[in-house]
């Protein structure tokens, strides 16, 4: 059985709606693989306060 301490949950957080005047962040949790996913991952997901698909990065 797989162990569970390679898995980590992370947030994702909107990069544009840190930098316009919109009001609230968009944010996201899930989960990756410590072991392979070294870095920080980037994915394009909906943002509710821009109503649109933008790049969301994790944060710590």
């Amino acid at each position: 059985m797989a162990k569970a301490a390679n898995r980590i949950n992370i947030q994702l957080e909107c990069t544009s709606c840190r930098t316009s005047g919109v009001p609230g962040v968009s944010r996201y949790v899930t989960t990756k693989n410590r072991r392979t996913m070294t870095g920080r991952l980037e994915l394009q997901k909906y943002c509710r306060y821009e109503r649109k698909h933008t790049l969301h990065k994790e944060i710590k």
